[in-house]
């Protein structure tokens, strides 16, 4: 018998995926992928089109910060919304708002001159694009997620988002230094325009309709009780506030300046970028199979490391050592992000999940406005490697007076059958996984650079 026919008479049985893995999970998965492609590439593509219009490093600042004033202030408002709406509606409308205003950004930088208010304008539309879908996102997440499954699924699911990460960020730098920054603002553009269609098919028909509250105050009051009565919860959000603003200065800010200065321009800070994605995958892979017990004590150590790309830049290490420096620091958040979100997933009821995340990002981004707008000043008086030096000492002290607050040195893993219940799933619906986001690693899109953004660094991403 030729190997042919026995081929035919013995078909392969088809690969199948796990069980926790249906069309949900493929369909934000892929839509993730495809936004922190585009998103990644265009972080970079900002910060130059600023400088390439004669910016300075306090103009790229005023950019930034633009994009994230607004996150902060519309982000409660999208979390109450995402636990009365649709969940993948109220995405799919942010990602149209983020299509036509990174096209008009795109175009305002290809057509002619762009003016700083203008830049400024755009990317704060970003911003409020940004605020009513990350909390969506992280809800639709956890939501269709088992506990059984939890880990593993966001261990995948994020490994996926930043290999995505990881050609964006190398690719956007490559292109820039060809092409200029016009077209890759123009592919991030794009980016969202596919990833909104593929959220409209997303199956939400098994998912149980919600109470109508008291009304917006009222489910946002609900929300905080849910928020300030968890130490653990309101303690590390305390401490990322401090570090999503001092690295998203340092990296959103002062990164392009050395990388202008002193490593040979945009292409080699698109690898260094692209290090710290690698080193986000290669702690995914780790959180695959790791479950730690205590996983918000494993977590919150793997902060520390967060310093590292402030103090490379503030030496400033050669390329070679900044990549290592990235890749470490990518590593050690990845496995603090899978653990927080094991830990909201097990601690957070799933109908009270999207006010929670709002929470939760609105206090960790609520200074990035702030510290983006004033690190170009702070340049002026105190020097760039000294502000550097001081992004790095702070999260290092911040971090280490998280571990004072007993609840993150004890709070341990359940077993599955105690985790909060997530709703049955419809027929085809997986028990599916975004900053993008980030995450972000949600899928959500990076507000400052890939390493900086809440997306990567901020809890829940």
């Amino acid at each position: 018998m030729s190997t042919r026919t026995a081929r035919a008479d013995h078909p392969r049985t088809p690969r199948r995926r796990p069980a926790w893995a249906g069309r949900n999970y493929s369909l934000l998965t892929a839509s993730a992928v495809v936004t922190n492609l585009g998103a990644h590439g265009a972080l970079i593509a900002a910060a130059f089109a600023v400088l390439e219009a004669g910016g300075s490093g306090g103009d790229v600042g005023l950019v930034a910060a633009a994009r994230t004033l607004p996150l902060v202030l519309f982000l409660l408002v999208g979390g109450a919304l995402a636990d009365r709406l649709p969940r993948h509606r109220v995405m799919v409308a942010a990602n149209a708002l983020n299509f036509l205003s990174q096209g008009a950004f795109a175009a305002l930088v290809l057509l002619g001159e762009p003016q700083l208010w203008q830049m400024m304008a755009l990317t704060a539309l970003c911003g409020v694009g940004q605020a009513f879908f990350n909390p969506a996102a992280e809800g639709m997440l956890l939501a269709t997620v088992s506990g059984e499954n939890s880990n593993r699924a966001f261990a995948l699911f994020r490994m996926a988002v930043n290999g995505a990460g990881i050609g964006g960020a190398a690719l956007g730098g490559a292109m820039i230094a060809a092409m200029g920054p016009g077209w890759v603002l123009a592919v991030d553009s794009a980016a969202f325009a596919v990833a909104g269609l593929l959220r409209a098919f997303l199956d939400v028909g098994g998912t149980p309709e919600r109470e109508p509250g008291g009304g917006l105050l009222s489910d946002l009051r609900e929300g905080w009780v849910e928020f300030r009565t968890r130490p653990w919860l309101w303690s590390i959000v305390l401490q990322f506030s401090v570090v999503v603003a001092v690295v998203g200065a340092a990296e959103s800010v002062y990164g392009p300046l050395v990388a202008r200065d002193q490593l040979g321009g945009p292409a080699p800070w698109g690898v260094a970028l692209a290090c710290f994605g690698v080193g986000t995958i290669a702690g995914a892979v780790l959180m695959v199979a790791w479950k730690p017990r205590r996983m918000l004590l494993v977590g919150t150590l793997c902060v520390f490391p967060l310093a590292l790309p402030s103090a490379g830049l503030a030496v400033p290490l050669p390329v070679w050592a900044l990549c290592l420096v990235m890749f470490v620091s990518g590593a050690a958040i990845e496995v603090f992000g899978v653990n927080w979100m094991t830990t909201m997933h097990q601690e957070i009821p799933e109908d009270k999940f999207s006010r929670v995340s709002a929470y939760d990002w609105f206090g960790s981004v609520s200074l990035l406005p702030l510290a983006t707008a004033v690190a170009g000043p702070a340049e002026s008086v105190f020097g760039r490697t000294e502000a550097l030096w001081g992004c790095a000492a702070l999260v290092i002290l911040v971090t280490a007076l998280t571990l004072l607050v007993p609840d993150v040195r004890h709070l341990t893993r359940r077993p599955p059958k105690t985790l909060s219940p997530a709703p049955p799933p419809a027929p085809g619906l997986a028990p599916s996984l975004a900053s993008g986001p980030t995450p972000d690693l949600t899928g959500a899109p990076p507000v400052t650079t890939p390493a900086a953004s809440p997306a990567a660094v901020r809890p829940g991403a």
